[in-house]
């Protein structure tokens, strides 16, 4: 079968290829309650804790003004406990980290989901995210933004949620932006079975080259600036935890492939290429909640034409173990 690789992969490589043969219609996950978004709100019934400690360095109001200040608004103990949109604001550049009870640990699907307070599904105040197993090291998250940088994006001007890929508040108030562990589980030094601690950079969104942050592919993230108010920057609401040490097991004999299933992405049906012998096929959704199964599947075709257009989590339950991998229904 060659070397096993991140189920993740699959997902990453088809939105990198959109995005480099036509950057200008490259497409992620739409705002909160449209086909094949993956917001989850915060009443969801996946999140099994929520943050218990809140750390927050503020940035300047304005960066490009240091006369005018730090953003003052909110206390750090707001950034703890459920989604409830009170929040906490970090100003340009500011800092949030969070802690848990529990390390949040790499589980099926999303693992943790970071929560804004934008008012509506496209004034989108940006955000980078970074874990750590330690305390001490913290590394990020690939993102990817896709939004214009010619001009700049107004102090209450617009962004399409479908040009922004793995940064936080990419939603609207009260849903969750999901990150997945697994991405980063080929790091020295991170061990994504114990995540102690999640922290949140504020993106400035300026495109002035001395104050701009750029995504991991090196383009400018353009958003909201300058906010220079006392609530400037991002607001953190809340980080939602999905998976943990103590609803995930870490020794369970999982093996995340992008190979097993064809075609990807698909319209109506997929089938399982037989490696193993395949005895339970499970459809999940983005939260990790199984949506289908089917047992002793004929002929290894799965039929998925009723599921709406989306990203989809397969787990084989198979004579050798437990296979992941994602899928793309389009």
């Amino acid at each position: 079968m060659g070397k096993l690789k991140s189920y993740s992969t699959v997902l990453f490589l088809i939105t990198m290829l959109v995005s480099v043969v036509s950057p200008t219609v490259a497409q992620y996950a739409p705002p909160a309650g449209q086909s094949g978004t993956t917001a989850i709100h915060a009443d969801s019934n996946v999140f099994v804790e929520w943050a218990t400690g809140c750390n927050v360095e503020k940035g300047y109001a304005d960066i490009s003004n240091t006369n005018l200040g730090w953003a003052t608004y909110g206390l750090e103990i707001v950034g703890t406990g459920k989604a409830d949109n009170i929040v906490v604001s970090l100003g340009d550049g500011g800092v949030a980290t969070l802690t848990f009870s529990t390390p949040i640990s790499d589980g099926d699907g999303w693992d943790f989901a970071v929560f804004e307070n934008s008012f509506i599904d496209d004034f989108l105040e940006l955000a980078f995210v970074e874990v750590s197993s330690n305390g001490i090291d913290f590394y990020r998250f690939n993102s990817i933004s896709l939004t214009q940088q010619d001009s700049q994006v107004g102090t209450f001007g617009l962004v399409d949620a479908t040009k922004i890929h793995n940064l936080a508040g990419k939603y609207r108030a009260m849903y969750g932006t999901p990150f997945d562990l697994h991405e980063l589980k080929d790091i020295p030094g991170l061990d994504v079975s114990n995540i102690i601690s999640v922290r949140i950079v504020d993106v400035i969104g300026c495109i002035d080259g001395d104050f701009a942050t750029y995504d991991s592919n090196g383009n400018i993230i353009n958003d909201p600036w300058p906010t220079p108010f006392e609530s400037g920057g991002f607001d953190i609401d809340a980080v939602g935890v999905i998976n943990n040490r103590d609803n995930t097991s870490v020794a369970e004999n999982i093996e995340y492939v992008t190979d097993i299933i064809f075609p990807n992405p698909v319209v109506s049906s997929f089938s399982i290429i037989n490696y193993y012998q395949t005895q339970i096929v499970k459809v999940l959704d983005i939260s990790g909640v199984t949506i289908l199964e089917v047992n002793n599947p004929v002929n290894n075709n799965i039929n998925i034409e009723f599921l709406p257009r989306g990203y989809y989590i397969i787990k084989l339950i198979t004579n050798r173990g437990i296979i992941v991998t994602k899928l793309i229904k389009t």
